[in-house]
């Protein structure tokens, strides 16, 4: 088992229920994360992860997309963990390039998503450029309510166990 696991294993609830809100921002999935320990590997542990966030209702997945950013700002959303906001500043490093008119299309472009679903929009940015973006946001946008909370769930599916291998890393 390596150290990183170790810990995650050992420390409180509490503080399991806070690294594991740095890595998705539903505080059901994080608490019944932290009920699930021990974890005796990464298998387990990604297993356990995707099951939960499965199991979860809508009004969870809302939470955890709350949790984020909207793709291309500075700021933090307000529930974010200082961690987290890290973390997702690196998976948007594609917005580094984006020309100021690329990057108001795309603000216009989530700007419509939440006016449409209630909701930002939620893409799994790790490697995506700034266009790649604006261009998933479109055809999404096409979308009904139904379907795009299902696209925003797989999406955050994959961003969590993307920062619960960066956990495993500290």
């Amino acid at each position: 088992m390596n150290s990183a696991l170790g810990r995650i294993n050992d420390v409180s609830v509490e503080e399991a229920e806070s690294m594991f809100r740095d890595c998705c921002g539903s505080s059901e999935w994080a608490k019944r994360m932290a009920r699930s320990r021990p974890f005796t590997s990464e298998g387990p542990l990604m297993e356990t992860a995707e099951s939960i966030w499965n199991n979860l209702n809508t009004a969870d997945w809302l939470e955890a997309f709350s949790a984020h950013p909207k793709i291309g700002e500075t700021k933090t959303a307000s529930t974010q963990e200082e961690k987290s906001a890290q973390w997702s500043t690196r998976e948007q490093a594609g917005m580094s390039s984006a020309d100021d008119a690329l990057k108001e299309e795309l603000a216009e472009a989530n700007r419509a998503y939440d006016e449409k679903f209630g909701f930002i929009f939620i893409v799994c940015a790790s490697g995506k450029s700034a266009g790649d973006m604006l261009e998933i946001c479109r055809d999404r946008l096409g979308n009904d309510r139904a379907t795009e909370i299902g696209n925003a769930a797989r999406e955050q599916q994959k961003i969590t166990e993307i920062r619960l291998r960066k956990l495993l890393e500290l």
